[in-house]
């Protein structure tokens, strides 16, 4: 099963497996990681499910869409790889993807 890197804002690094079909948001709410809020359940309309994600990873992520765009402009916290966790499916190919929970806004 692929794993996904998660570190908390304490910086502390955990790996999960993520079943096929989720988004990089789910599997992280989904193996209790409560500081991602996710408040909108993954409609993109919230941005609680900010995260930062490996610049290794970036060519094989979507393109950001301008909703999320939009949604990350209002983040004090947000840098060049700054995504939202709900727009991000998690395929095979992102196995060993490493992302961080970005800091509450």
């Amino acid at each position: 099963m692929p794993k996904l890197i998660v570190v908390n804002r304490s910086g502390e690094e955990s790996s999960i497996d993520v079943e096929d079909g989720l988004t990089v948001m789910e599997a992280i709410r989904d193996n209790g990681f409560d500081e991602l809020l996710a408040l909108c359940g993954g409609c993109c309309s919230c941005a609680t499910c900010h995260v930062h994600v490996d610049p290794s990873f970036r060519d094989k992520l979507p393109q950001m869409s301008e909703d999320e765009d939009d949604l990350l402009e209002s983040s004090d916290h947000r840098d060049d790889n700054s995504r939202l966790g709900c727009q991000i499916p998690f395929t095979p190919d992102l196995d060993g993807l490493k992302v961080a929970i970005a800091q509450e806004d």
